[in-house]
């Protein structure tokens, strides 16, 4: 009897340890996903100040980056070379930055974002919107500011 006892007991244990696990490592990845959160209000804000110097810093060196079906930039030189391009000509302002998901495993973080920049030209009065989803993802990179680095960068335009 004693032992269907101590094998019953074992058996809530087990269910209970199991049944909470899922909750410690939600609780474990809040700081993680709170790094993630101001990784971006960091990058937008460096958009907004034209700060190419800080966009770099927060790209890895091996960054890939698609903002088109036909607009493939490998490496931190060519994508912030056409970032500079941009900033050079216009002014942007991220009206919209609804983070979707953004799911972490070990070093690497993967968000998932619906965004809406508003673009001012500066050599004329013309703004724009662009607006569409982006799946960005982040490894830890000690020479980064944050401590993350964008190394994948994937951008959907929105058709609507």
């Amino acid at each position: 009897m004693k032992i269907a006892c101590a094998t019953t007991y074992q058996y809530v244990i087990l269910f209970v340890v199991v049944a909470l696990l899922p909750l410690c490592s939600s609780a474990q990845m809040e700081p993680i996903k709170e790094e993630i959160l101001k990784h971006g209000a960091v990058i937008r804000k460096a958009f907004a100040e034209g700060d190419v110097e800080r966009i770099k810093a927060l790209h890895h060196p091996e960054v890939v980056k698609a903002l088109g079906y036909n607009d493939l930039k490998t490496g931190r030189d060519e994508v912030i070379e056409g970032i500079a391009e941009t900033l050079e000509n216009f002014d942007l302002e991220f009206v919209a930055n609804d983070v979707e998901s953004i799911l972490i495993r070990d070093d690497i973080a993967i968000e998932q974002t619906k965004f809406t920049i508003k673009g001012t030209s500066k050599t004329k009065a013309e703004t724009f919107l662009f607006s569409g989803r982006t799946m960005v993802t982040y490894v830890k990179y000690d020479a980064s500011p944050t401590g993350w680095a964008t190394i994948r960068e994937i951008i959907q335009v929105a058709t609507d």
